[in-house]
């Protein structure tokens, strides 16, 4: 009986130390894509060419691209990200690979108009050593403000 108090708290102690990383590992993801949002508001290309991979796909209401189109669109001013109100925000680890979900109200300049759209946004991100990249971006519009 001691023994198998001692294994399952064993367990136990291994699993909350489980859930504690996954809890870390989720508020840097969180903090990475804020950061990103900031960025991109920013202009911040250098910043951003380091943290999306150089594979990453960029889905957008109006096409889909590459990582040095995105960049180029944002140095050019092609889409100013200028706001991003983020409403909810949930993550999803798996291995190596981050899913990140952002219900967003987004300001932003296309073609020199603001304009403000809900989106759901995706974000997956790829650890590849110690450093989180961006592998992907998707944003999908929602019907109504606030996604309801």
């Amino acid at each position: 009986m001691k023994k198998l108090s001692t294994v399952f708290f064993l367990i136990l102690i291994s699993m909350q130390f489980s859930i504690a990383q996954n809890t870390e590992s989720d508020k840097e993801i969180i903090q990475l894509s804020k950061d990103k949002w900031q960025w991109m508001s920013d202009k911040d290309v250098d910043k951003l060419s380091k943290l999306f991979h150089e594979k990453a796909v960029f889905v957008h209401m109006g096409g889909a691209w590459g990582t040095e189109q995105e960049l180029n669109i944002i140095k050019e001013g092609g889409i100013w990200y200028k706001k991003a109100d983020i409403h909810e925000v949930s993550v999803n680890i798996i291995d190596n690979t981050a899913i990140l979900l952002n219900r967003i109200d987004l300001l932003a300049e296309v073609g020199g108009n603001e304009v403000t759209n809900p989106f759901e946004v995706t974000e997956v991100y790829i650890k590849q050593g110690e450093n989180w990249m961006l592998g992907s971006l998707s944003f999908t519009k929602l019907l109504t403000p606030g996604g309801h």
